[in-house]
């Protein structure tokens, strides 16, 4: 650890690291108190929300009231007092040369390209929990961010940060990763957000997104994303998914070692093991005298061996990320090169022509991970360019589309995002 000692020095210098953030739901309200109330040397300075009165709210229940920012003078002045500012302007934070770094709480694909695109394009890092624009266009905003010096990179917290950091850990003390593994207690594609009303309700969550955690949608672009950051594919369309009721340990016995070295290892979930909902690594280790001393270390004869983290704690480490991008220009999870693993759109039921699909954690479709050069040989329609598309013809259900299969909407900037990420990296 070397974050907290950091931030408590910008706390005692009077020089705290000011963040923006786009988004005000479930996840954001949980950063806005963090920050606000339990990290030392960093300020959440404003929160930019197509609804105010949430941004407002979100800031109330950390206990602090807000103003509103109308122009970029007037942000300014409010950071200069010290007054939380909100705003629906998104222009205001990407331009604004008061702030160190910017958030992405909001997981919508479209306002999420546009503020990461505002973002690169006026030198500002970004540290996004916006999994499925990452695992839609990351790659090309990556290099776009590469080419303008600033950072855009997936957070600690979420299941790919916390991979991230586990199998920088393996790696760094000598092990191979063959898998980097999430633990999940639910999947099944068919939820609905009416399957799930009741949990969403519960914790106060929106069922359109408790949906994509049940459907599979979530954890795809989340394996992906992995994935592109790793090198490492996966076995087969959709990841294999067993099921698994014993300890995640006994995953070690559980693959084909020479399957996953073959693949460059593999990114993949599980269903129902105990520690959960963390995440693992399996690693190989060839070296007789280290696995001596692993067995030693209770870790097992090998030649596989388990790491894990038995959790994850989504907002309360979004800010640690932060600092490491704004202090020591540490990026947690960034694509490698082009991507690796693509998530492709999948009929949740018999698709009729005619008809709209629907958001992420519909009715309409779900996601599954698929090996980029099978989405291009097929042209399989990418989970994050989906909603909004209308059906030429009618679709069976568990059926993969195709960009054949659909009319794409007009204007959108995800598809010319799509068309240049495909150009950029075409080799």
């Amino acid at each position: 650890m070397v974050i907290d000692t950091l931030l408590k020095k910008r706390e005692e210098d009077g020089r705290p690291i000011r963040v923006g953030m786009y988004g005000a739901g479930f996840m954001a309200k949980g950063i806005v108190n963090q920050i606000s109330n339990s990290v030392p040397g960093m300020i959440l300075c404003v929160i930019c929300n197509r609804n105010v009165e949430k941004a407002i709210l979100a800031y109330r229940a950390a206990g602090l009231e807000a103003s509103y920012a109308s122009d970029g003078s007037s942000l300014s002045r409010l950071i200069a007092e010290g007054t939380a500012a909100v705003t629906d302007d998104p222009a205001l934070l990407y331009e604004s040369g008061d702030l160190d770094c910017l958030i992405d709480a909001t997981g919508a694909i479209e306002y999420g390209a546009n503020v990461s695109l505002g973002a690169i394009a006026h030198g500002r890092d970004m540290v996004t929990m916006n999994a499925e624009l990452d695992g839609t266009v990351g790659p090309l905003l990556k290099k776009k961010a590469d080419a303008a010096g600033v950072i855009f990179t997936a957070c600690d917290g979420d299941q790919p940060g916390v991979q991230m950091n586990l199998w920088r850990f393996v790696k760094s003390i000598g092990l191979t990763p063959l898998m980097c593994g999430n633990i999940k207690g639910l999947q099944d594609p068919y939820r609905t957000p009416t399957t799930q009303a009741e949990f969403a309700a519960k914790w106060g969550q929106d069922p359109h997104m408790v949906t994509s955690f049940a459907d599979g949608t979530k954890i795809s672009f989340e394996q992906a994303i992995v994935a592109n950051g790793t090198g490492m594919s996966i076995l087969k369309r959709g990841m294999t998914g067993v099921e698994h009721r014993g300890h995640v340990d006994e995953l070690v016995n559980a693959y084909d070692i020479e399957a996953l070295k073959a693949v460059g290892g593999a990114v993949d979930y599980v269903v129902g093991a105990t520690p959960g909902p963390g995440v693992f690594i399996l690693a190989y280790h060839d070296d007789p005298k280290q696995q001596h001393y692993l067995n030693l270390y209770k870790l097992g004869t090998g030649p596989l061996y388990s790491f894990y983290t038995p959790y994850h704690l989504c907002h309360f480490e979004v800010p640690l990320s932060v600092a490491r991008v704004a202090l020591l220009r540490d990026p947690v999870l960034q694509p490698l090169d082009g991507p690796r693993v693509e998530v492709v759109a999948t009929a949740k039921r018999g698709l009729n022509a005619g008809e709209t699909i629907d958001g992420l954690g519909g009715y309409m479709s779900y996601g599954q991970c698929e090996r980029v050069d099978v989405v291009g040989v097929q042209d399989l329609l990418p989970m994050g360019v989906a909603e909004g598309c209308i059906l030429k013809h009618a679709v069976a259900k568990d059926q993969v589309l195709t960009y054949a299969d659909v009319v794409l909407p007009a204007g959108r900037i995800i598809d010319l995002l799509r068309r240049e990420q495909a150009a950029m990296f075409a080799a």
